[in-house]
């Protein structure tokens, strides 16, 4: 076996290298023989990095998985059980691949001495700086098993926040996605054989049909020139937004759109006092917090806004300041943050906003859905009408007159 190992030498001067050995006890044994004292060792995995790249790409690691790792993590330690082992215990149940490699990745470094947060933010594109940093503050005051808990809690209501959202929208864009394709397949296959019909009586026609029946002959001409449109089109916005420029232009529409904007406020301030609060009862300073929850807020108005909270605070103010000032910031909130400063309760208030807000946007999600239900029924009625009148309607006409 080959090990990879980094080491002191005599003069105190670190050295990297690889050592052939029968286990890991005796690569710890040679280097010592050698006049080097051993930092990690740690054995050197053969894995394809392609494929350990393509296993990132296609698998991930959501918010779903990384709960279910903390609860499991949370549980095994809880029952004594060392912190190596209850992480190879994971790591052989977990069903996704590339999350499994990485706990056993972490596992091997907690193994050669490496503290668990350190373990941890080698792998910061999977775990982010909020989890990270409450680690940390575990290890440091003592209570990391207490630690590994906040963090299991504020992975499952983000992905709870999350999941609101989501099952508010699965509904209308399944709904809108199978009208658009069944309008397709009607306008350009369907359509232009009913309208032959109207055209071989040649007879007058209101303009709305002669409208449909020129629709009806472009698309089924020119159906695949539309989808490369559509598509390049839809492409290109997907590819703007994800850019930082679209990124930040894409969340100051969100924001205006009615609705909408005040849903997505109360998950950012959701998510700012609950990652808060959790950060402040970790035992992690003011400003340290701030600065970790503006990273994970994911919308950089309120970012920024967190930012001049925390540079406030560093200078000697208080942030409820900088949230009455801020127009994102409901009033009530920095009245509500104002008072827990000035009372030295503000992590207990930060879960009261957190609370209130969080069923602010149960309440509109169950709004949204129900208010959408007969706006798409009033949509797909529309099409319909369309067709009807515009097609339908002087067919009746000409049988009529036969």
């Amino acid at each position: 076996m080959k090990f990879l190992f980094k080491a002191k030498n005599n003069a105190g001067q670190e050295q990297e290298g690889l050592v052939e050995a029968l286990h890991w006890e005796a690569a710890v044994q040679i280097l010592e023989r050698n006049g080097l004292t051993p930092i990690t060792v740690k054995e050197q995995r053969n894995e394809n990095a392609l494929v350990r790249e393509l296993q990132r790409i296609f698998e991930g690691v959501g918010q779903k998985d990384l709960m279910i790792f903390f609860h499991q993590l949370a549980i095994l330690i809880e029952a004594r059980m060392p912190i190596v082992t209850s992480l190879r215990t994971i790591a052989d149940d977990t069903e996704n691949k590339y999350l499994g490699l990485v706990i056993r990745e972490m596992s091997d470094d907690i193994e050669d001495g490496m503290p668990f947060s350190e373990a941890i933010e080698k792998h910061s594109n999977v775990f982010s700086s909020l989890t990270i940093s409450m680690i940390r503050a575990g290890e440091i005051s003592g209570g990391l098993q207490k630690s590994i808990g906040f963090v299991a809690e504020s992975i499952e209501k983000n992905y709870q926040l999350t999941s609101k959202i989501k099952g508010a929208l699965y509904y209308p864009v399944f709904v809108l996605t199978i009208a658009s394709i069944v309008g397709f397949l009607v306008v350009t296959f369907i359509l232009p054989k009913i309208t032959v019909i109207i055209k071989d009586m040649n007879i007058p026609i209101p303009w709305y049909t002669k409208g449909l029946i020129f629709l009806g002959d472009f698309m089924s001409v020119y159906w695949w020139a539309v989808l490369l449109v559509f598509f390049s089109f839809f492409g290109l916005i997907i590819y703007y937004f994800r850019t930082e420029e679209g990124r930040q232009e894409w969340e100051i529409i969100v924001l205006k759109i009615p609705v909408l904007g005040g849903l997505a406020r109360s998950i950012y301030i959701t998510r700012f006092a609950e990652n808060l609060s959790t950060l402040l009862i970790s035992g992690i300073p003011v400003v340290r917090a701030l600065t970790i929850v503006s990273d994970v807020i994911n919308n950089h108005i309120f970012r920024k806004i967190i930012l001049r909270a925390a540079e406030e605070v560093k200078s000697g103010g208080v942030m409820s300041a900088v949230f009455l000032r801020a127009n994102e910031m409901p009033p009530i909130v920095s009245q509500i943050v104002r008072i827990g400063e000035e009372t030295g309760t503000l992590s207990e208030v930060l879960k009261s906003v957190a609370r209130f807000y969080n069923q602010e946007v149960e309440t509109t999600t169950k709004n949204l859905t129900t208010l959408l239900e007969p706006a798409l029924i009033v949509l797909l009625g529309i099409g319909v009408a369309i067709l009807v009148v515009g097609i339908l309607m002087p067919i009746y006409n000409i049988a009529g007159q036969l």
